[in-house]
């Protein structure tokens, strides 16, 4: 039965942003390291795939690797699903409360009334523009920072950013056919329903690197709204495969019958 390998990649988003790159911003980690992965938590993974084959030389089995892309210094994945839209229905509410009041207090002036519905405004934050390019789950959304308060000024204001989003993996390790990615659907509601995952053709010993082509989200204002602006970036990793004889779990010897003890019949 294939063995389900996991890569966990953590961007820095906003540096990534910044500096127009993932190199010394990415880590990766995988659920390896005991099996030979090395440098774990850099940008220089190198994911460890054991194979096994039978006595005759065929493959035993292959190997699954699955990637999840996560935002480093942003609101964590694991909180429930509808948080953000939660978060916004409650600012909302509360600046219809605020404006009742506001219109129930007759004796107010204009210049206070004026600051008043400024607060207010700045209070109920903004939402994003929804764009051809960010429909989903970043269409029509306010702009949270880390604690989850709604940010008024996302050109200034420190606020979290979406979770990176892989859209290609490519390289040596696919041009030599050694692995076979595609994005899948999935019931997993952190991965938005969909993650990239590749088999492994573990007959093919040695070391190969691939390329993952992810999708950050910056944003910005343009013409008085905001709106997430797609930025993508590359960052390469590597698998080593390697090979050994297909052997029997409790006994580390060659398949077969396992040996019993003569007493186990008296």
């Amino acid at each position: 039965m294939p063995q389900q390998l996991a890569v966990i990649v953590l961007v820095d988003v906003g540096n990534a942003l910044e500096s127009r790159t993932l190199d010394g911003n990415t880590y990766l980690f995988d659920n390896m390291k005991l099996q030979g992965s090395e440098n774990q938590g850099s940008g220089e993974l190198v994911t460890a795939i054991n194979g096994s084959y039978w006595s005759d030389g065929s493959q035993a089995s292959e190997q699954v690797l699955n990637w999840l892309p996560y935002s480093l210094g942003s609101i964590p994945p694991t909180v429930p699903r509808g948080y953000e839209a939660e978060r916004a229905r409650q600012t909302d509410e509360q600046a219809l409360t605020e404006l009742d009041h506001l219109a129930a207090t007759s004796g107010t002036s204009g210049a206070d009334a004026a600051a008043e519905l400024s607060r207010i405004r700045q209070s109920a934050g903004r939402r994003v523009k929804t764009t051809r390019r960010t429909r989903g789950r970043l269409s029509g959304q306010k702009v949270l920072d880390v604690t989850g308060k709604v940010v008024s000024d996302g050109g200034t204001q420190a606020h979290s950013y979406p979770a990176p989003v892989i859209t290609d993996i490519y390289g040596q390790a696919v041009d030599e056919k050694v692995i076979y990615p595609a994005e899948y659907g999935s019931p997993d509601l952190v991965t938005d329903g969909w993650y990239w995952s590749a088999t492994v053709d573990t007959s093919r010993p040695g070391t190969y690197a691939y390329t993952m082509r992810i999708q950050l989200h910056k944003l910005v204002e343009q013409g008085g709204e905001s709106l997430w602006e797609p930025v993508n970036l590359t960052c390469e990793s590597k698998i080593r495969v390697t090979t050994e004889p297909k052997r029997n779990a409790f006994t580390q010897a060659g398949l077969g019958l396992l040996p019993v003890p003569p007493r186990a019949f008296s």
